[in-house]
């Protein structure tokens, strides 16, 4: 009987995983290498790991602890399709992904990686646009509170039912009396105006206003502003056409929105994010299957919207991320523990890679054995021990085929990104943003006349009818000079002078009488 020796089993063994990874990654259309898959801590160079452009429109997800390379991974996606005329919107929590504009630099790690991987490096920088939400250097973003509308707005504020029919009320009789809604500050206007002068109006042509429910959505908004969002509301709001756009030289803009001053600021971030994505959704045309997506987005340390997110909110993600594929766009979430994003978010994303995570607790074991659980059944990976074995700039990785199934898990080796792996200098960042026709376009001062002019320009009108209309009782009586006695009585010195002695009678009354008040105790200055 013929037994094979280890050696003969090792390579059919290998044999069969380069078979099954080329089958697994061999796509109709455009697709980009990204690396080539490893087995038993090996590289394989013939199993060639490729992404496909048609599907990135399903979404994903890059996933690992700090140090495992998942934002040079999210840096070299975006330069692959940055080649491929798409264009991509990147969120930088952390500040590190502006280098995308600086052409890299090759180094013997670099080196060594692309001849591993049989590729050729070659240093490039990238169409970019810097962009932030709080008056950074960049193209600033802004959006009304017109365009959020009653039922967004309600949603970012956590407002329940009979509190958010208040807020469609203030839009709805903001629209019937052309009260533009621009910023916080109109909002806030009509809020009090309705609770206060035109609650009368208000109430006779659209029905009762709870008191209670304007102060708590008062007390909403004024959170709301403590994280910056008076900053983020107004004019001149941002135009999501100018997220798709195709630099000169064919290859698509990467917009690199610099929101480092947001990582303690989560409620703006997720109010930014929801209405990015409402306003795509609302905009963009269906599009159905293409070659290619229309827009890409990247949402690093994603953690920050799902953490702070009412169970109203996550709906309204859910649902947009369902939805919004059909646009053409796709949306990719970069966090370190793919347990941040919901279980009905993480359903939906398509494509996954997962860096290395770290097993320093039971805790930190159960979710390595929930995340291992997420992915394909594989024959040569025992997944749930390869995921805390994992090297820097390497990943397990699954995506969808043209037909939407996934591919074989591989455990993959990821070129490196060919742009700087650092951050722009200060006079780069001055460079890039002075040629911006977008800094020129939106970063311009613009106070319109809105609801909080026109109310106050009402308000002081009235004011001085009701000032005017009132009868002439003829010339008021001069008033009397005071007495001596008064004088005396009106002065404060006097008058702490009285309550002292007066104090002291009553204190000695009192005593006299065994009914001592309370003693001030001089260690807390508290009464006993």
């Amino acid at each position: 009987m013929f037994v094979p020796s280890k050696k003969e089993i090792t390579m059919a063994n290998q044999e069969t995983f380069i078979k099954t990874i080329k089958d697994g990654y061999t796509f109709k259309g455009e697709a980009v290498k990204i690396g080539a898959a490893m087995l038993d801590g090996q590289l394989v160079p013939e199993a060639e790991i490729f992404l496909p452009l048609k599907t990135m429109n399903r979404h994903g997800l890059i996933a690992g602890a700090t140090g495992t390379g998942k934002t040079k991974t999210l840096q070299l996606i975006s330069e692959f399709l940055s080649d491929a005329s798409v264009p991509v919107l990147v969120m930088d929590i952390k500040g590190d992904l502006s280098g995308i504009a600086a052409i890299g630099s090759e180094n013997d790690k670099i080196k060594d990686r692309y001849q591993k991987l049989g590729m050729e490096y070659k240093p490039a920088l990238f169409p970019a646009e810097l962009m932030n939400l709080t008056g950074q250097k960049g193209v600033h973003l802004r959006a009304t509170v017109s365009e959020f509308g009653p039922v967004l707005l309600s949603k970012i504020l956590g407002l329940n039912d009979t509190q958010g029919s208040v807020v469609s009320l203030i839009f709805k009789y903001c629209d019937d009396n052309k009260l533009p809604l621009l910023d916080l500050k109109d909002f806030i206007k009509v809020l009090q105006f309705i609770g206060d002068e035109g609650k009368a109006e208000i109430e006779k042509v659209y029905g009762k206003i709870s008191t209670a429910s304007t102060g708590t959505i008062l007390r909403k908004v004024i959170e709301l502003q403590q994280q910056g969002a008076d900053i983020f509301f107004g004019e001149k709001s941002f135009e999501v056409d100018d997220l798709m756009r195709i630099a000169d030289d064919g290859r698509g803009i990467i917009s690199v929105l610099r929101v480092t001053d947001l990582q303690d600021k989560p409620k703006l971030f997720s109010t930014f994010m929801l209405q990015m994505l409402a306003e795509l959704y609302a905009t963009c045309p269906e599009e159905g299957d293409m070659d290619k997506p229309k827009l890409v987005m990247f949402i690093d340390e994603a953690h920050l919207i799902f953490n702070e997110a009412s169970e109203a909110l996550l709906q309204q993600i859910e649902t947009i991320i369902k939805l919004i594929r059909s646009k053409g766009i796709g949306i990719f979430f970069c966090t370190q523990n793919p347990m941040d994003v919901p279980a009905s978010v993480l359903a939906q994303l398509g494509l996954k890679v997962q860096h290395a995570l770290r097993a320093f607790t039971a805790a930190d074991r159960k979710v390595i054995k929930q995340t291992s659980e997420n992915y394909p059944e594989t024959e040569f990976y025992k997944t749930e021990d390869l995921i805390t074995q994992l090297g820097i700039g390497e990943a397990l990785v699954t995506m969808l085929n043209e037909k939407g199934i996934p591919t074989p898990l591989a455990h993959a080796m990821l070129c490196a990104p060919r742009s700087r792996m650092d951050v722009l200098t200060d006079a780069e960042i001055d460079a890039l943003t002075g040629k911006s026709r977008l800094v020129a376009k939106y970063n311009q001062v613009v106070d319109s006349e809105s609801a909080y002019e026109i109310l106050t320009a009402k308000l002081q009108e009235a004011a001085e009818k009701t000032e005017q209309e009132q009868p002439d009782t003829g010339k008021k009586k001069e008033k009397e000079e005071p007495s001596t006695l008064e004088k005396i009585g009106n002065n404060t010195i006097i008058k702490s002078m009285a309550r002292t002695a007066g104090n002291t009678i009553v204190r000695s009354l009192l005593g006299a009488l065994g009914l001592g008040g309370r003693s001030r105790s001089k260690k807390t200055n508290s009464w006993f």
